[in-house]
């Protein structure tokens, strides 16, 4: 069972991915260092509620 989550950044809190994980296997939130287009820079990158 896989759901859509809404990756977001942490320093200019823009949303810039979407991806799908499985939330039986990961029942805690999504940390993930992404690259920001906005920031144009890696940044950590939460998941949204």
């Amino acid at each position: 069972m896989s759901e859509k989550i809404i990756l977001i950044c942490e320093e200019c809190l823009s949303r810039n991915y979407t991806i799908r994980r499985n939330k039986l296997a990961n029942t805690e939130r999504m940390v993930i260092k992404k690259f920001c287009p906005k920031c144009n820079k890696h940044t950590i990158h939460k998941e949204t509620k």
